[in-house]
């Protein structure tokens, strides 16, 4: 299971020109299903995300969590980040977990991820989306459990 953070003073996401979820600061979480996934790793991984020390403290050091700053999460589905890119000059997605797992997976990383977070958004899984967003930083992590 891959998550591509990204620390955001805003971002949001829409489905066929309408707006299905938005967030003001704090993390862009796009989601990688991949074979073999299941709910412990949604666990571990939201667990991950919640906690994650990308905010800065009174120093300015990296510290705080998206909690600590009462920030909001963007959740979107992202089977491309499964890829296999390792040979030639087009992406294999024999890694990425089939559509319909990958859907209830997706769905439990988000309510994971709302137990601990007041303010969870999502995309819509399967539909093509275009997200829009304001990188603070520019802050990206790739996190893989």
């Amino acid at each position: 299971m891959l998550a591509l953070l990204q620390r955001v003073s805003s971002a949001s996401v829409a489905v066929d020109g309408g707006e299905v979820g938005r967030i003001d600061r704090g993390l862009l979480v796009f989601l990688g299903v991949q074979r073999g996934d299941d709910r412990a790793r949604c666990e571990k991984l939201a667990s991950k995300v919640v906690n994650y020390r990308v905010f800065a403290d009174e120093e300015g050091r990296m510290n705080r969590c998206v909690g600590d700053i009462g920030g909001g999460v963007l959740v979107v589905s992202q089977f491309t980040l499964a890829a296999d890119t390792r040979k030639g000059l087009r992406p294999s997605f024999t890694p990425a977990a089939a559509p319909a797992e990958a859907e209830v997976l997706y769905d439990y990383f988000t309510a994971c991820v709302r137990r601990d977070i007041g303010l969870v958004a999502t995309g819509r899984f399967g539909a093509n989306m275009q997200v829009a967003l304001c990188n603070d930083g520019p802050v990206t992590f790739l996190l893989e459990v």
